[in-house]
């Protein structure tokens, strides 16, 4: 009996076939998930079946945002809604060009599994500057085929299955349709199928996430080498592309950087340690600005904080404060790991999956419980997975308050609802604990609950509103927690994530009032952080080694910042802004574009910024010009070379 396609519509309708193809390099990227795990299995120890079969399922998405990526244009040229697709020319082109990238990406993959054990990472597109001037490449690879024998002849037999698969499948024609049906059925089925494209793609979608990254991996691991299992390299190279690369800098010999700056902090033997809870919270767009009483010096200006205000007489805090970002997802490894956003954001970049040194795992050494507190859905902005990575043990979101009444519509759980719940949860927590929160309702568009319109001083922006009313929950939240047992035995730090994006005051529309936030640290039991200076700088990535210091935290740690206590180092703050670097240190904020110095001002006594002193004294800008560039050496060497962690 002679074989009919168009008498099985289903096996050789041209979107059932699409979904074949795609199934069949999904299988392949399994496959080559369990070979990459195998060769490499010393790297794993401990694994566990069920486990490894969490990552195998974690896995999935990247593969699948991975492979869409790749196959975007073949999928298009699919789904376009005319008959001429089923021309068996335009099949056979078309299955070419599947062929080819797929073939492409299916060796790219296999390769990084011999090339894992020299990075301990996925190769991400770094790897193109990394080798932008051997002039060996060709020997190398080849080189590289003869030695990894077993990977190449792995890469050879499953492109020989993809090949073989898809060529046992082919379209059946388009005569069973009528010509004047045709079109409009297929542009709606084409059309729902560009939709699950683009949902596919950026792995789910459901308003306030953010697409998938790398550091989303972490929600599956146990150990941040595990990453390695769960990502694949094409979507790590994807996702790096548009990514701007460090570079290592070499402007000081390595025994002169150590005596300049040092991101190494050695462990305190001398004293014991304090098991003191510590509680951060990261407040949503809370600039410096915002607070009167870090605002004395502007005549008549109140701020919108009454609550903050009367806190910061009973705390220590600082008159110049920085964020090291501008973005809400640049917080988090500033506050809780001492990494800064240089170039890019981290959690966005190449190194993402680095294995760092933060305040939960630090803390974990000394028996903390550490948990991160987020009133948004538990997918939102990427946190859950940074957290993961971090060392958290538990994350506390939307899913978990579990009462839709208190959500705001927009972003989550009302600020004033989820820090009562903040406050409940740490009361069941064995002491010591290590707990995070950060806020949601100071966040556009800038709306506060209906019973309190009216309440809180609306200003000139929109922003003031909800700033008030996060302020009003805080102070609530403390009511409630001065209560509670532990309360006396913690130390609290107030942050934002960033300044505001849009500011009224115009000493804070300048380059530095873009990065200004208040760090105010408050221990209710002692007299020991009390005061308000006005002199020295501090920064976000300084709260991690501020606060192990006065832990008198006995491990060896790395973190960006500096302990703000420390009268033996020089503070500053540094940070990324159109392609310049700027760094404020004592009474100057100097901006450097990596090839000269553009400008220099006292921030002291040109709050505006308006008088540029370049060139007019050279001995501070010499000084501020070194500190920042061993930094930068500092901060680009260990994150390239993954030596951002003492164990």
């Amino acid at each position: 009996m002679k074989f009919q396609t168009n008498k099985i519509p289903f096996i050789q309708n041209i979107y059932s076939v699409l979904a074949f193809r795609i199934a069949t390099v999904m299988l392949i990227f399994s496959v080559s998930r369990i070979l990459f795990y195998l060769y490499n299995i010393s790297y794993f120890p401990e694994m566990e079946i069920a486990h490894f079969l969490y990552l195998m399922l974690g896995g999935l998405r990247f593969d699948l945002t991975a492979i869409l990526y790749t196959n975007f244009i073949f999928i298009l040229l699919q789904l376009l809604p005319f008959k001429f697709r089923h021309n068996k020319i335009y099949q056979k082109v078309t299955l070419a060009l599947f062929y080819i990238t797929n073939s492409l990406i299916i060796a790219i993959n296999l390769a990084d599994i011999a090339y894992y054990q020299f990075t301990l990472k996925r190769t991400t597109a770094s790897v193109f500057q990394q080798f932008e001037n051997e002039t060996n490449l060709g020997t190398l690879f080849f080189q590289f085929l003869i030695d990894f024998w077993q990977i190449t002849f792995a890469t050879l037999i499953l492109i020989a299955v993809l090949i073989y698969s898809n060529k046992k499948i082919t379209v059946g024609n388009a005569n069973i349709i009528k010509n004047w049906h045709y079109f409009f059925i297929n542009l709606i089925v084409s059309a729902a199928f560009v939709i699950l494209l683009i949902i596919g793609i950026r792995s789910g979608y459901d308003g306030t996430s953010r697409p998938l990254n790398m550091s989303n991996a972490s929600e599956y691991i146990n150990n941040p080498n595990e990453t390695a299992i769960v990502l694949n390299t094409p979507f790590s190279l994807y996702l790096t592309f548009s990514k701007k690369a460090l570079e290592k800098k070499n402007y000081f010999a390595e025994q002169e950087l150590k005596t300049i700056y040092s991101a190494y902090h050695k462990a305190d033997t001398t004293n014991n340690f304090q098991n003191k809870n510590v509680v951060i919270f990261i407040l949503e767009s809370f600039g410096r600005e915002n607070i009167g009483a870090l605002n004395k010096d502007i005549k008549g200006y109140k701020g919108f904080t009454p609550f903050l205000d009367s806190l910061i007489g009973q705390s220590y805090t600082h008159k110049y404060s920085f964020a090291n970002g501008r973005k809400s997802i640049e917080a988090l490894p500033s506050v809780t790991a001492g990494i800064p956003s240089l170039v890019t954001s981290y959690i966005l970049s190449h190194y993402s999956s680095n294995k760092i040194n933060t305040l939960a795992n630090t803390l974990s050494k000394k028996g903390y419980y550490s948990a991160f507190f987020h009133g948004a859905p538990n997918t939102s902005m990427g946190f859950k997975a940074f957290t993961t990575l971090a060392g958290f043990d538990d994350y506390f979101g939307k899913d978990e308050y579990n009462n839709d009444d208190d959500f705001d519509g927009y972003w989550g759980i009302w600020d004033e609802e989820f820090f009562q719940f903040f406050a409940h949860k740490m009361n069941t927590f064995k002491q010591p604990f290590f707990t995070t929160l950060f806020s949601v309702s100071s966040h556009h568009p800038y709306v506060v609950p209906e019973k309190y319109k009216g309440k809180f001083p609306e200003g000139n922006l929109e922003l003031h509103r909800t700033i008030g009313y996060t302020d009003f929950a805080l102070k609530q939240f403390f009511e409630k927690a001065k209560k509670m047992e532990w309360f006396k035995n913690t130390i609290f730090v107030i942050t934002a994530d960033h300044a505001a994006t849009f500011s009224d005051l115009k000493e804070y529309k300048t380059s530095s009032g873009f990065f200004a936030v208040p760090v105010i640290i408050y221990e209710p039991s002692t007299q020991n952080w009390k005061g308000f200076n006005d002199s020295t700088v501090m920064q976000q990535i300084d709260i991690m080694p501020t606060i192990l210091g006065y832990l008198k935290y006995d491990h060896e740690y790395i973190s960006f910042g500096s302990d703000i206590k420390n009268t033996q180092e020089e503070h500053f703050s540094v940070s990324y802004l159109v392609n310049v670097y700027q760094v404020v240190m004592g009474d100057f904020i100097l901006q450097y574009d990596e090839k000269e110095v553009v400008s220099l001002y006292n921030i002291k006594e040109d709050k505006l910024l308006k008088k540029n002193l370049k060139g007019k004294y050279p001995e501070i800008e010499e000084k501020i010009l070194k500190k920042l560039k061993a930094f930068i050496q500092e901060h680009n060497q260990r994150l390239i070379d993954n030596q951002t962690y003492i164990d």
